[in-house]
């Protein structure tokens, strides 16, 4: 007589728990967080931080230096910009790059031509850093531009801004005026450097060559 085999229970599953939702952070744990989120911002802004060092706190002995720091530095707000078309344009698109800038009637007289002359010679006259440099042109009227000036300036980027705006942005001395100047932005988006619009074009181009031989942004 042969035993009948045993009787196999059918396998049963137990639902899994749902998981603890994660423990909130100590306040010695956001500090840390806060601590390395500061150090990775303080990495990505060092090179920029560095040329500014090298270039006016720690000159070579004997170097003087033809163009205005800017100080405080201030970053450039989100002006309200357009393109001859009418298009919107957001400054901050010029992010990683540095920004030479003039300021100017549309109908674009004399000295506006001599300045646009000057900035693509001075992006020109830069070698192989040119790609790291953009021109920009701020109109502050409705003048309509002359048609010769697109072919003739080409990649200068002519941009109407509200001249309201531009007095709070962009320092002048007493007695001067926004087009007496030529402005640097770096690559960060800050407003740091200015030059004399008639100016000399050598020292101009001297100073801009060690501020970008002293940087590696933009």
């Amino acid at each position: 007589m042969t035993a009948s085999p045993m009787p196999v229970s059918p396998m049963t599953t137990t639902p899994s728990a749902k998981a603890p939702p994660p423990p909130e952070p100590t306040p010695a744990q956001r500090r840390r967080q806060r601590l390395k989120l500061l150090a990775i911002l303080l990495v990505c802004a060092a090179p920029v931080i560095a040329s500014y060092l090298a270039y006016y706190v720690m000159p070579p002995l004997g170097r003087t230096n033809f163009g205005d720091l800017i100080e405080p530095q201030r970053p450039v707000p989100d002006l309200r910009l357009s393109a001859p078309d009418g298009a919107a344009f957001k400054f901050e698109s010029l992010r990683g790059r540095w920004v030479l800038l003039q300021f100017d009637s549309g109908q674009c007289d004399a000295a506006c031509l001599d300045k646009l002359y000057a900035l693509r010679q001075q992006r020109t006259m830069t070698g192989k850093d040119r790609e790291r440099i953009e021109r920009v042109w701020l109109i502050g009227d409705a003048a309509a531009l002359p048609a010769a000036l697109a072919q003739d300036y080409a990649g200068t980027i002519a941009l109407r801004a509200d001249p309201a705006e531009l007095g709070a942005v962009f320092p002048v001395e007493a007695g001067r005026r926004l087009q007496d100047y030529l402005y640097v932005i770096d690559p960060l988006g800050n407003l740091m450097m200015r030059f004399p619009a008639t100016g000399e074009p050598a020292r101009i181009r001297k100073d801009l060559g060690r501020l970008l031989k002293a940087s590696r942004v933009g």
